[in-house]
C-alpha cells in the first residue's frame, strides 16, 4: 500500500477491506499494522518529526533554509500483526519475527 493522503484519509476503511477480502496486504507505517493490517515496513515518523524540530530551530535562529543539507530517513521500522496472519492463515517465519521491531499478537 503506497503512502498517501488518500490512504492516510481512509486507513480504517483500506485495512477493514483487505480483511473482508483476505487480502495480504504491506504497508508503509506501524498504524496501518495496529489497525489489523498483516505487516508494515517504513520509516518511523515521529523519529522523523525529531528530525524536523532541529532544523525549525537552526532556522529560527538565522539559518538560511537553503544551506540546511537534505536529510533522509535513518530509522526504518519493521511490525508484523500474528493476528491478522493467522486469520489469513499465513504462517510468518519465526527468523522474520525476530527481525520485528514489534510483533502484535
Amino acid at each position: 500500500m503506497l503512502p498517501d493522503a488518500f490512504t492516510f484519509a481512509y486507513r480504517v476503511e483500506i485495512v477493514s477491506l483487505a480483511a473482508r477480502y483476505r487480502l495480504p496486504a504491506v504497508y508503509a507505517f506501524r498504524f496501518f499494522t495496529a489497525l489489523g493490517g498483516l505487516l508494515s515496513y517504513g520509516n518511523d515518523l515521529n523519529d522523523n518529526f525529531r528530525r524536523a524540530a532541529s532544523y525549525a530551530d537552526r532556522i529560527l535562529k538565522g539559518a538560511k533554509p537553503s544551506d540546511l543539507p537534505v536529510q533522509a530517513p535513518v530509522k526504518f521500522e519493521l511490525v508484523i500483526n500474528l493476528k491478522t496472519a493467522k486469520t489469513l492463515g499465513l504462517d510468518v517465519p519465526l527468523q522474520l519475527q525476530q527481525l520485528a521491531d514489534e510483533v502484535i499478537e
